[in-house]
């Protein structure tokens, strides 16, 4: 049965505050199984026989039903993390640049690619592999040049932002759970 990593938008921001505990049933309700969470900023690991559009649409039905608001979900398999961390390692990283990952649901097209890659600048240079947007910052991520409101419209699409560090620990999580 195919492992994956959903990421949830949102999930603890904004007065919004929702026990991993707790969302950890919730994901159980929808039949997810062997689910476990990882850091408090919305990221459940789990199996599933279902593929991964039906999973991100069973949990956001679930969690709107259940918390009253929208929760954006992307999620990822064991593969296709293990693909990102590839990626990321075949452009290398400076000692003084960040690097986040933003996952979208699928992957926008070419014009919208070559926008989100015109708000590059001397801080902060983005750009689109897939449905990830590789985000490097020579700052923090809340001091950065960019608005994530601004991006999000740019894409038009949802996304959700983790640390390459989290990328690294979840794919090597999954990992150790493979058969």
């Amino acid at each position: 049965m195919p492992r994956y990593v959903a990421f949830l938008r949102a999930i603890n921001v904004g007065g919004h505050v929702v026990k991993m505990s707790a969302l950890k049933v919730l994901c159980e309700s929808i039949s997810l199984a062997n689910v476990s969470t990882f850091i408090a900023s919305g990221n459940v690991i789990f199996d599933s026989p279902k593929p991964r559009t039906q999973v991100e649409t069973a949990i956001e039905k679930k969690l709107q039903s259940a918390l009253g608001y929208t929760v954006s979900t992307m999620a990822r398999s064991g593969d296709e993390l293990a693909a990102i961390v590839e990626h990321v390692g075949r452009r290398g990283l400076d000692r003084d640049v960040r690097l986040y990952v933003g996952l979208l649901k699928d992957a926008p097209p070419a014009p919208i690619i070559k926008t989100v890659a015109a708000m590059s600048n001397d801080t902060d240079i983005l750009s689109v592999s897939g449905s990830e947007v590789y985000w490097r910052c020579r700052t923090s991520f809340s001091e950065s040049t960019i608005v994530g409101s601004r991006l999000e419209k740019a894409l038009g699409r949802p996304v959700t932002f983790r640390s390459v560090t989290t990328i690294r620990r979840l794919t090597a999580r999954l990992s150790k759970t493979q058969p």
